[in-house]
C-alpha cells in the first residue's frame, strides 16, 4: 500500500449517484473545486439497481395493459411479452452497468473523480483506497457532503446468507424470469418488481407482513394494486413473516409463521433499507457508524459546520427526486458559505431550505394500476394536528379516463385543510396518473388557495380533468 500526499479541495463528495453528482454541479458552477470519491458505478444505485432498470422492466408491463384495455387493439396484445427483448431493452438503459458516459459527465463539469473506498478520517479530510491498495487523502477547505445512500437490509434469518436471495439489485439486474418467485414485502419495491416479474413469466408470490400493500400510502391505494396483482395472477397473502428459508437442490424453501412451506426459485426480500454509513469513517468525527444522519433545511449535519448528508442517508426521503432536491439546496447552500453569501434561513422556501421534505414529497408506484401521492395522507395531516377533510372520487366520473381505457377504475383523494383552504396532500391511483403528480405537487408545494384552483381548468377530455371533479365534491359537501 503507498499513500500519496494530500490534495486540497473546497469539497469533497462521497458518493457518485445522482445526489452526490447533482452536488459536484451545484459546487462547481459555484467555482469551487470539487472532488467526488466513488467505489462502484458513477451514477450510483439509481442507474444501475434501482429507478432505471425497474422502470425499463415496468414501461412494457403497463404498456401491455393499457393496450389490453382498449377495443380494436385488445386482441392483438393477448399473447406473452417477449422477455428476452424486455431485458434486452433494460439492459440499454444500464448503459450495460458500465459508467462511461456519466464518468465523462462528471470531467464535463471539471470535478475530479477519485474510484475507491472513500472514508472520513477526521474533520474535512477523506482516505480514498483505491482499486490498486494505494491510498490518497484529500482535504476540504469548506465541506464534505456524505451522499452514500442506502443499502439492502435484510431479515435476520438463520443460514440466509446460503440462500443467496434477491435483493432490490438482484431483482432489477436478473438476466432470465424465474418460474417461481417469492417477494417478500408489500412495499414499492416489493410491488414493482411483484408486478414485473408476473409480466415477464414468474409465478409470484407476494409474502405481506402487515395488512396492506403501500403502508406509506392511503389504504386505497395499496387496495387497488393488490386487487390488480390478484387478478393478474398473482397470489398475495396478508399477515404473514418468515420463519425461515433454506434451498434445497436449488429450490428455494420458505416457512412462514404459520408453518406453511412455500417453494420457489428465487426468492426476493425487499423489506427495508439501511444507511451505508457502516464503513466511511464516521467514528472518527464522533458519530456511529452505520447510523441515519440528520440534517439541518441546508442539509448540514446536526453539530456541524463542515459535514453534509444528503439523499438517502440523512432518512428524511428514500427518493431519488427528493435525493436530487436536495442536493441543489445544499450545493447551494455550500457555495454560499464558502463564498460569504448569507444564507437565507428565513425563508423556508428560499434557496437554501429543503422545506419540500416536510411538505410536498411526490412519489410514484409504478405498478398496474399506478400509484401517485404528494404531501400528507389524511392520517399524517391529523396527527399532525391540522383541521382536515378528505374529498373522494372515482375516475369513472371522468370523460377523461373512460377514453384512457375501458372499465377505468381508480381514485383520488385530496386532504383539504379546512383553515388555510389549501390542500395538504393529494393521492391518485389508476392507469396513466403518474403523470398527474406534478400538478398537484404544484398545488402543495405552493400552497395554492383552493378558490385560485377553480382558475386551473383541466383540458377537456384528459384525465387530468379528475382535479374538477375533486373540486366540486369539496364544494358540494362544504
Amino acid at each position: 500500500m503507498t499513500e500519496t500526499e494530500s490534495i486540497a479541495y473546497d469539497v469533497v463528495v462521497l458518493g457518485a449517484g445522482p445526489v452526490g453528482e447533482n452536488v459536484a454541479d451545484r459546487t462547481r458552477a459555484a467555482g469551487l473545486s470539487t472532488a467526488v470519491v466513488e467505489s462502484e458505478l458513477v451514477g450510483g444505485e439509481c442507474s444501475y439497481w434501482a429507478c432505471m432498470p425497474s422502470k425499463a422492466l415496468l414501461r412494457p408491463v403497463i404498456a401491455r395493459a393499457d393496450a389490453r384495455r382498449l377495443p380494436g387493439l385488445a386482441q392483438a396484445v393477448q399473447g406473452p411479452l417477449d422477455t428476452t427483448a424486455v431485458l434486452a431493452r433494460r439492459d440499454d438503459y444500464t448503459s450495460h452497468w458500465k459508467d462511461d458516459g456519466q464518468v465523462g459527465w462528471l470531467d464535463g463539469i471539471g470535478a475530479d473523480l477519485y474510484r475507491g473506498h472513500g472514508r472520513l478520517a477526521g474533520p474535512r479530510t477523506v482516505t480514498v483506497t483505491g482499486p490498486d491498495g494505494d491510498v490518497t487523502t484529500l482535504t476540504a477547505q469548506h465541506a464534505v457532503a456524505v451522499c452514500t445512500g442506502t443499502r439492502a437490509q435484510l431479515p435476520g434469518l438463520p443460514g440466509l446468507a446460503d440462500v443467496k436471495p434477491w435483493t432490490s439489485r438482484e431483482a432489477t439486474s436478473a438476466q432470465s424470469a424465474p418460474g417461481r418467485l417469492i417477494v417478500v414485502g408489500g412495499g414499492v419495491v416489493a410491488t414493482e418488481m411483484a408486478n414485473a416479474w408476473q409480466a415477464l413469466g414468474s409465478q409470484v408470490t407476494l409474502l405481506v407482513r402487515g395488512k396492506g400493500l403501500l403502508p406509506r400510502m392511503e389504504p386505497f391505494a395499496g387496495e387497488l394494486v393488490a386487487e390488480a396483482l390478484t387478478e393478474a395472477g398473482s397470489e398475495v397473502r396478508f399477515g404473514t413473516s418468515v420463519a425461515s428459508v433454506t434451498r434445497e437442490n436449488g429450490t428455494v424453501v420458505a416457512v412462514t409463521d404459520a408453518g406453511d412451506r412455500i417453494e420457489a426459485d428465487e426468492i426476493l426480500f425487499a423489506t427495508g433499507r439501511a444507511p451505508h454509513t457502516d464503513d466511511i469513517g464516521l467514528d472518527t468525527i464522533g458519530l456511529e457508524p452505520g447510523s441515519w444522519l440528520p440534517v439541518d433545511d441546508s442539509l448540514r449535519v446536526t453539530g456541524s459546520d463542515w459535514l453534509y448528508a444528503v439523499g438517502d442517508v440523512n432518512h428524511r426521503a428514500l427518493l431519488t427526486h427528493q435525493g436530487k432536491y436536495q442536493a441543489r439546496i445544499a450545493g447551494a447552500a455550500i457555495a454560499a458559505r464558502a463564498l460569504g453569501v448569507p444564507i437565507l434561513e428565513s425563508d423556508p422556501w428560499g434557496a437554501h431550505a429543503a422545506t419540500a421534505d416536510h411538505h410536498a414529497v411526490p412519489q410514484v408506484v409504478f405498478t398496474d394500476p399506478e400509484a401517485g401521492a404528494v404531501g400528507l395522507s389524511l392520517a399524517e395531516a391529523e396527527q399532525a394536528g391540522h383541521r382536515v377533510r378528505a374529498v373522494d372520487v372515482e375516475f369513472s366520473s371522468v370523460a377523461g379516463a373512460g377514453l384512457y381505457a375501458d372499465g377505468y377504475r381508480g381514485r383520488a383523494r385530496m386532504v383539504v385543510d379546512l383553515d388555510e383552504e389549501i390542500l395538504r396532500g393529494v393521492t391518485f391511483v389508476g392507469p396513466g396518473v403518474g403523470e398527474l403528480i406534478h400538478s398537484a405537487t404544484i398545488a402543495v408545494a405552493g400552497q395554492v388557495p383552493v378558490n385560485r384552483l377553480w382558475h386551473a381548468v383541466p383540458s377537456y377530455p384528459t384525465i387530468s380533468e379528475v382535479w374538477l371533479r375533486l373540486l366540486e365534491a369539496y364544494r358540494d359537501g362544504a
